[in-house]
């Protein structure tokens, strides 16, 4: 529980955060924001910590408290370069996993160990185990969004933002390509090598539909539209551009449209909109359960407690390490 906190001094002193963040949170809501703010900022300076955020957190903790932002490529890399003792990733329990692979001899932080990932949840070690018996001798590629005893059973790792280049950097002419069924069709139509995929979805993307967008189309003039490839093949037909949810920031920040849809996380388009002002983003709101069991409150928490540590079976972290290793030096 936060200590007993100055209000108007937590106010004063967060008060260039919440300039950052005004045009997507209202004045009314910061005061309830800036004790933790002011707290967590205080907190990590004496535990020589730095927090993780994905893009999918929130506006008051992904521009407010957080060291380290971006996805989950970006915080995979970003992970190893800091020398941090503690580590808090705000985001889901395979994020926080990544960053203790990478990271054996530092803590590392899940302020809640409910925040899951159902892209995750649908694949097992022992369902590789399989696909390698279906198919000898043909290289597992796994989407970095699953467990570390899946990982342990793969021969690489990739993101969204760098799968294409992760497949064809095998020099193989098939590939198995796990868990997210959409983004193994999304590469398969971006390279020459054959994809076997899994029937993985995350529950957030494939909620969206191309009829929504063709409506969004008609309401909204001059409407550019833009996808993340966990999203079904007909959201992707409907859009302007896909691309990993760095690689969407970057098409904004560059672009500038005039009016946007991020087809993602809907958290995503308040972080992206804090920065840039002077595009209206138009907000087709879903939002991930999982992502969104992570608060300022429970950072907090954790800081305090240096609790809930992720751990990971040395025997399983050996082999998780090298598939993760391997994607980075791609």
């Amino acid at each position: 529980m936060l200590p007993t906190t100055n209000v108007p001094a937590a106010l004063k002193s967060t008060a260039q955060f919440y300039e950052r963040v005004k045009t997507v949170i209202p004045d009314v809501e910061w005061p309830v924001h800036a004790p933790y703010v002011a707290a967590i900022n205080e907190l990590k300076k004496r535990r020589n910590a730095v927090i993780l955020a994905h893009n999918y957190q929130t506006p008051e903790i992904f521009h407010c408290v957080a060291d380290i932002t971006g996805d989950s490529l970006a915080l995979a890399r970003k992970a190893v370069e800091t020398d941090a003792d503690v580590i808090v990733v705000a985001g889901v329990h395979f994020m926080a996993e990544t960053a203790k692979l990478l990271n054996p001899d530092k803590i590392v932080l899940i302020p809640d160990e409910r925040a899951g990932c159902s892209l995750a949840d649908s694949i097992t070690a022992a369902d590789i185990r399989e696909m390698r018996r279906q198919y000898p001798n043909t290289p597992v590629v796994t989407y970095v969004n699953t467990s570390a005893e899946v990982k342990a059973e793969s021969d690489i790792c990739c993101t969204s933002g760098n799968a294409v280049e992760v497949v064809e950097s095998l020099g193989v002419d098939q590939v198995i390509f796990l868990p997210d069924e959409y983004l193994a069709n999304y590469v398969a139509q971006q390279t020459n090598v054959k994809i076997i995929s899994w029937k993985g979805h995350c529950e957030v993307h494939e909620r969206f539909t191309g009829a929504q967008l063709e409506q969004y189309r008609k309401d909204y003039d001059g409407l550019t539209i833009i996808a993340h490839p966990e999203c079904p093949p007909d959201v992707l037909e409907a859009s302007d551009f896909v691309g990993s949810t760095a690689q969407m920031q970057a098409f904004v920040q560059t672009e500038k449209p005039k009016r946007v849809l991020m087809v993602t996380e809907c958290s995503m388009s308040d972080n992206v909109a804090a920065d840039i002002t002077d595009v209206e983003f138009i907000r087709p709101c879903n939002l991930c359960p999982h992502m969104k069991r992570i608060t300022l409150a429970n950072i907090y928490e954790a800081l305090d407690t240096l609790a809930p540590r992720v751990e990971i079976d040395p025997a399983i972290a050996v082999d998780a390490r090298k598939a993760v290793e391997r994607m980075i030096a791609i």
